[in-house]
């Protein structure tokens, strides 16, 4: 049978026919922690830490699935899983007004549950048992079924708890439970009857002939399709003589929809007895196949077996359609964050290569340096250190450093180039996450970036003072002229490259091509690229961070299926 492959594996307890007169114990029996349920605890806590933060078509989707995955677990397999002998739960449920709470009185033959012409009827659900089975509804032990849901005895019901009712008859075995309408007008009588149906060992599905087509009820049916649920269906108020007529349809449609096992009870339109129940012969067939599951060993073992395996299965597949959103959500998040390495890559690489290639020695620059060369501070500078060579102590102190203006310009020049190459990868990397809705959902609320000048400016600055202590300066003191020249000649190897033919000058290759400043000035290009790496690192990070609730789901998908497969092999 269909339940016996999907049941291999589940643990089960020894039955014989003495069970269903065997004196219920005082205490719950204690059950060992099989692997299948320490497998499913993990399962249910990867679940319970799924995020899709990035707006993909089927994030908002996959965190209501995650969360309706919990709560089968909570209020189903770990409870069922844990006390296996527990009364098989059949939950009477439907859309409104087809006669659920009706049908449940007149199974127990008792007014138990309210039913009347006011919608919605059931507005907290009614859970009808035997007195011996009460307390395992009762407790409050963990695992516990539907622990969600606060027990009552009494009369007053408050939306949101399981009132708990005694009859004598119903047999021991069995629980009936009315469920509030799952097309309730009330939203939250909609989510309490898909938790309760959810929890079900059998639901007990009720609709009538003028209704059976209706697109809500289908939904839920081929929702306990796809979980595996035990399912029969009440075709209830059928008028007088067309029983065979829609009740074949409603097989077929059933057929149509791989329900083809269904057990299907037909009721006719019937006046109701004094206490507004179906005449007893009416019920008499299915009542008897309810009370026989419950009092037959095999037949109970058999149901509560096939809606297990059938809530596993569903369970393995629902979960790994879950890791795969994962993996869509880290690709999307490594589409995104690779824009960002790209585009700052790619402005690294523009400084880079606008000092290799001496790019800053053109325009205001460029003229800034034939004035420093033609009025003879460049000689005097190469002179200058060529005496620092021989005898630094002796260097000029006071006078003012070499080449102010082109200084100046070198600065100004470097500042708009770092500036531009940033401000170039934000707006590039904006646009192309502008372009992304997971990336576009990110920069809601944000500002966009402007011109990082002052940033650079403070960059430019730091620097030169570095390039001073590498010329062999003191910050803190007066530098001595020939440490400015050094550091000078390094800000002219750092910046002009190659030295454009434009602007080549006899002798200025030779002197920047000195060993000793040639090591200089590499120190002096690395700690530069350095600054503009860190600074661009930074820039970049206001568009990672945005991917930081995506991180945090690293490996959440490699625990969730490592978990699964834990749960496959118990």
């Amino acid at each position: 049978m269909a339940g016996d492959s999907r049941t291999e594996g589940l643990p089960r307890r020894p039955r014989t026919d003495r069970d269903a007169a065997r004196p219920e114990p005082d205490e719950p029996p204690e059950v060992p922690e099989f692997g299948l349920v320490g497998a499913l605890r993990r399962v249910r806590e990867e679940l319970s830490g799924l995020r899709f933060p990035l707006v993909l078509p089927d994030a908002e989707q996959s965190a209501a699935t995650a969360r309706t995955l919990v709560a089968q677990l909570d209020d189903y397999l770990l409870p069922r899983l844990a006390r296996l002998d527990a009364p098989l739960l059949v939950v009477v449920g439907g859309s409104t007004g087809v006669g659920k709470s009706t049908l449940v009185n007149s199974l127990v033959r008792a007014p138990v549950t309210q039913s009347g012409v006011l919608r919605p009827t059931t507005r907290a659900p009614v859970l009808v048992t035997s007195p011996a089975d009460s307390k395992w509804f009762l407790e409050q032990t963990e695992p516990h079924l539907l622990p969600g849901l606060p027990r009552t005895t009494g009369l007053a019901t408050t939306l949101g708890m399981l009132r708990v009712i005694s009859a004598t008859g119903l047999p021991r075995g069995l629980g009936l439970l009315d469920a509030p309408d799952i097309d309730s007008v009330d939203a939250a009588n909609r989510e309490i009857a898909a938790q309760v149906l959810g929890a079900a060992d059998l639901w007990l599905f009720v609709t009538t002939a003028s209704r059976y087509a209706d697109a809500v009820p289908w939904d839920a049916l081929r929702t306990a399709r796809d979980r595996g649920t035990r399912l029969a269906v009440v075709l209830n108020r059928v008028p007088e003589g067309a029983e065979e007529e829609i009740g074949s349809h409603l097989r077929e449609m059933l057929d149509a929809e791989g329900l083809p096992a269904v057990e299907l009870f037909v009721l006719p339109e019937v006046a109701l007895d004094g206490q507004g129940m179906v005449p007893e012969d009416r019920v008499i067939p299915m009542r008897d196949w309810l009370f026989g599951l419950a009092e037959q060993p095999a037949g109970r073992v058999r149901v509560v077996g096939d809606t297990l395996g059938g809530a596993l299965a569903s369970l393995r597949w629902t979960a790994e359609e879950l890791a795969t959103a994962l993996d869509r959500q880290s690709a999307a998040a490594a589409t995104l964050r690779t824009a960002v390495t790209t585009e700052y890559g790619t402005a690294l690489s523009t400084v880079d290569t606008a000092l290799a290639g001496g790019t800053l020695l053109r325009g205001e620059i460029l003229v800034r340096w034939r004035e420093f060369v033609a009025g003879g501070e460049f000689h005097e500078a190469v002179a200058a250190r060529a005496g620092r060579r021989k005898r630094i102590g002796a260097a000029v102190t006071g006078k003012a450093p070499p080449g102010g203006k082109l200084q100046g310009a070198l600065a100004g020049g470097l500042v708009t180039l770092i500036a531009e190459a940033a401000a170039g990868a934000a707006d590039r990397t904006w646009a192309s996450w502008a372009a992304d809705p997971a990336g576009a959902a990110l920069l809601t609320g944000v500002q966009r970036p402007g011109r990082r000048t002052e940033r650079s400016r403070a960059l430019v600055r730091d620097w030169r003072e570095r390039v001073l202590e590498l010329a062999g300066g003191d910050t803190g003191r007066r530098i001595p002229y020939a440490v400015h020249v050094t550091g000078l000649l390094i800000m002219l190897g750092v910046l002009g490259g190659e030295l454009p033919e434009e602007a080549a000058e006899p002798g200025a290759a030779q002197v920047l091509n000195d060993s000793a400043l040639r090591t200089l000035i590499e120190h002096g290009r690395e700690d530069l690229l350095a600054r503009v790496r860190d600074l661009l690192a930074a820039d970049a990070a206001r568009f990672t961070g945005r991917l930081a609730a995506v991180d945090a789901t690293t490996g959440r998908a490699a625990r969730l299926r490592a978990a699964l497969s834990a749960g496959a092999t118990a």
